[in-house]
């Protein structure tokens, strides 16, 4: 179902895959958005597992999306470091698709932003009063990956 990578010599192994996406910040979500359209929206998320977790407000055109469609990828791209020609850069992408879905239970709900948190805030003080202060005024979605793949690209 899904293709393989047309250019194969830049393809990143597994474990370099998991890596990026374990260590990255923020990645765009791509959703089936209104009248067909893709709809693209960057978010801060965690990677555990072969899943990825997002927040999102109770209401608006990425749940719409998600609650229509269930298909769905994540890009996350690395920094980049300065090729030694001075101008033009190296860089990591990955790309995980999958099917995404909304947490329905509490605990797993509150687990997952408790796993957001941590990653995203300076101290644990303040995950917690961040939970008991929004939690009720969001939602987690989770992306299991079907499948994920990456490349090195040499941009110039």
């Amino acid at each position: 179902m899904f293709r393989d990578m047309r250019r194969f010599k830049q393809q990143l192994s597994g474990e370099e895959c998991e890596r990026l996406l374990i260590q990255g910040k923020r990645g765009v979500l791509a959703v089936l958005g209104d009248g067909g359209y893709p709809y693209t929206v960057p978010l801060n998320y965690i990677y555990d597992g072969g899943r990825l977790y997002f927040h999102a407000a109770l209401q608006g055109h990425k749940l719409d999306a998600v609650r229509a469609y269930d298909k769905a990828s994540f890009c996350v791209l690395d920094e980049g470091e300065l090729s030694d020609d001075g101008w033009s850069y190296y860089f990591n992408s990955v790309v995980a698709f999958g099917r995404i879905r909304e947490i329905s239970d509490p605990a797993e709900k509150e687990q997952k932003l408790r796993l957001l948190g941590k990653k995203y805030f300076p101290t644990e003080d303040m995950v917690e009063s961040d939970i008991q202060k929004n939690a009720a005024r969001c939602i987690v979605l989770e992306l299991k990956a079907e499948h994920i793949t990456g490349k090195r690209v040499h941009e110039r």
